[in-house]
């Protein structure tokens, strides 16, 4: 039989054991609990770069479908869209869509300190501010034609500001010139529908080409900045409705 001493040791080691039972129960629980609590929480959560995401406006080019944001991570805002067309063998080809871009908070202060007040309705004079200017402006290019190929970018390019050179010069001819915007763009980049190919004017009349990312060229030409936003504002234009919108957003600055 055990001794008084010895159920009094039985019974304060079972006690023990009853304690810290519970308290790991207690701390399994507390453990569950927390893991459910974090993973409702992080239910919650919205990404900051999807919320972002979600937030930045589109305006939709209606002839391509092609979306274009209306302002851009660096500030640059959408002033129009556009629709490039090429001529095929008796054909409309729909070649790219296009969104023009620009700094209009300089942009504002260079149209007052140039015009002053607003005019009732787009004027060359206006139009000729920005082309001669060296205010940041960028026009993004999206590919819709499935079968373009950077050889027949460079072609179009060529084509196009050389003719719009010559405008600007009373018809002299400066195709080396022309020829180094899409110059150093290689043939083995592969273009598809929802290509990018973006053009800046940056200060300092500099021209820069991106392609897919990439930049493949910069060149620092007053003129040869001037001739490649003349394709787009000037008087033989790639698409007029583009341009009168463009028109309308600068009145819009004063």
């Amino acid at each position: 039989m055990a001794t008084t001493a010895e159920n009094v040791i039985a019974k304060d080691e079972m006690a023990k054991e009853e304690v810290n039972s519970e308290n790991g129960m207690k701390a399994a629980d507390d453990k569950t609990n927390g893991k459910v609590q974090e993973k409702e929480t992080a239910g919650d959560e919205v990404p900051k770069e999807e919320a972002k995401k979600e937030e930045v406006a589109v305006e939709v080019e209606p002839k391509t479908g092609v979306s274009f944001p209306v302002k851009l991570d660096d500030g640059k805002q959408l002033n129009s869209v556009g629709l490039r067309k090429k001529s095929m063998l008796g054909m409309g080809i729909k070649i790219y869509g296009f969104g023009m871009y620009t700094d209009n908070e300089k942009l504002k202060d260079l149209l007052k300190s140039k015009i002053g007040n607003a005019p009732e309705k787009p004027t060359k004079e206006l139009y000729q501010v920005v082309i001669d200017s060296d205010v940041e402006m960028m026009v993004r290019l999206v590919i819709v034609f499935s079968g373009l190929t950077m050889s027949m970018v460079r072609k179009n390019f060529d084509e196009g500001l050389g003719a719009s050179i010559r405008k600007l010069t009373g018809e002299k001819k400066n195709d080396e010139l022309a020829s180094k915007v899409m110059g150093q763009a290689s043939d083995n980049i592969k273009l598809t529908p929802g290509s990018l190919i973006e053009i800046s004017r940056l200060p300092g009349y500099v021209l820069q080409t991106t392609v897919m990312g990439e930049v493949v060229s910069k060149v620092e030409s007053e003129l040869l900045c001037r001739a490649y936003i003349h394709m787009y504002l000037g008087d033989d234009v790639l698409d007029k409705d583009a341009k009168d919108k463009f028109g309308v957003s600068l009145l819009s600055l004063f």
